[in-house]
C-alpha cells in the first residue's frame, strides 16, 4: 500500500465557494478506482504552518498509482484544482512496501507524466509554493 498525502492553503483570492467546489473535485479524484481509501478535507486543530487542508489517499500498489496518476478524472480535474493552491506540500507518503527502490519508482512515474503532459508540469508551476515533505 502506498499511502500518499497532500497538504494545502488555499489562495487568499479564492472565495469559500471555490474553495468547496476545489474540495469536490479532489474528493471525485480520490474516488477513482484505483484508490483504496480517501479522506479529503480541513485540518483538524491549530495550524503552524499556515496550511488548512489535506487530501489523502491509499492506492495499492505502483499499477494503482499508474493508473490513478493517468485516470480522466485525476487529468481533468487538476486544471480546476490547482490554481487555487497556494501552498502545496507533497508528502511524505508512507509504505508497507519493503521494496527499496519504491521511491524511485515512483519518481519514474511522476516524471513520465510530466513529460507526457508538459501541460501539467506548467500547471504545478503556476503553484506558488510548492514542497517536497520526506
Amino acid at each position: 500500500m502506498i499511502f500518499h498525502q497532500l497538504r494545502f492553503k488555499f489562495r487568499d483570492e479564492t472565495t469559500e465557494e471555490q474553495q468547496e467546489a476545489v474540495l469536490a473535485r479532489l474528493r471525485r479524484t480520490a474516488a477513482v478506482e484505483s484508490v483504496s481509501f480517501a479522506t479529503v478535507g480541513r485540518r483538524i486543530g491549530e495550524s503552524t504552518d499556515g496550511l488548512t487542508h489535506g487530501y489523502y489517499v491509499g492506492i495499492a500498489d505502483l499499477a494503482a498509482l499508474e493508473r490513478y496518476m493517468y485516470d480522466p478524472v485525476h487529468l481533468e480535474g487538476d486544471p480546476h484544482i490547482v490554481p487555487h493552491f497556494d501552498t502545496l506540500v507533497i508528502g511524505p507518503d508512507v509504505t508497507d512496501d519493503p521494496d527499496p527502490d519504491l521511491a524511485t519508482k515512483i519518481m519514474e512515474i511522476n516524471q513520465r507524466k510530466l513529460e507526457k503532459f508538459p501541460e501539467w508540469a506548467e500547471l504545478m508551476a503556476s503553484v506558488p509554493e510548492v514542497r517536497i515533505a520526506l
